[in-house]
């Protein structure tokens, strides 16, 4: 499971209703399926995050769908691998624009709805952005730093309109998106092995689950964070502090 699904669910089970925004609408449906299953509300919805056109629908069909807006989640990231010198001007820009433009493009236009509301923005950053991880992505690690600047940025902007803003930084997660990484990197015959080889070097020995993440975010979106803004929570078994890749 990925971790915006398993936010998406756990956001649900606390009573919330959902828009999942998803370039696949096939996993936009899925979300909702499940959310629904479990009988609570949600809304699928298509399209780029890093399109400000589909960003700003994305939005005001939110809100007229659920009548306020009360957490912005954003959770988009992507990974192209290769240093600067191998990695093309494209990638780069690509990866910097889901994962920075689109976060940015998100509070843009949700931030006045979030005003009414005296809401949360709940980002999703990366432990690449704090530390070198082993992997050659710099452009992915240029764009989660972006998302920890933004998010100190914004938490005192904003703090004065009532809005708290705080960011999740993972670790290494058993998701689809990070044995997709492995595979791109190691080949797909080697994923198991660099999994296991991976969680026997973490402190707590073994990987995060993307449920650990979103127990993570929904604590900040809820009242039990009531004074918490500007912050990092990391969420990562000990690595970052324990200097291990």
């Amino acid at each position: 499971m990925s971790i915006g699904r398993a936010v998406a669910l756990e956001y649900a089970s606390e009573g919330a209703g959902v828009a999942a925004l998803d370039i696949d609408r096939d996993g936009a449906d899925e979300t909702v399926r499940m959310i629904s299953g479990t009988g609570g509300k949600a809304l699928a919805l298509e399209g780029d995050a890093s399109d400000p056109g589909v960003m700003e629908e994305a939005v005001e069909a939110c809100v007229a769908h659920f009548q306020r807006l009360d957490v912005l989640h954003n959770n988009v990231g992507i990974m192209a691998f290769g240093d600067p010198v191998a990695l093309s001007l494209e990638d780069w820009d690509r990866v910097t624009a889901i994962n920075g433009r689109a976060t940015f493009l998100a509070i843009k236009y949700a931030v006045p709805h979030l005003e009414a509301t005296h809401g949360v923005i709940v980002n999703v950053s990366s432990i690449a952005a704090i530390r070198s991880t082993g992997a050659p992505y710099p452009a992915y690690s240029a764009s989660k730093a972006a998302v920890l600047g933004l998010t100190r940025s914004l938490a005192i902007e904003y703090a004065p309109k009532g809005i708290r803003v705080n960011c999740v930084v993972p670790g290494f997660i058993e998701s689809p998106m990070m044995r997709g990484g492995i595979a791109d990197r190691f080949g797909s015959g080697r994923v198991d092995e660099v999994v296991a080889e991976r969680a026997a070097r973490l402190p707590l020995g073994r990987l995060g689950t993307p449920q650990d993440v979103a127990k993570a975010c929904a604590f900040l979106a809820s009242d039990d964070a009531a004074y918490i803004t500007g912050a990092e929570l990391v969420v990562d078994g000990g690595v970052t502090v324990a200097c291990r890749t």
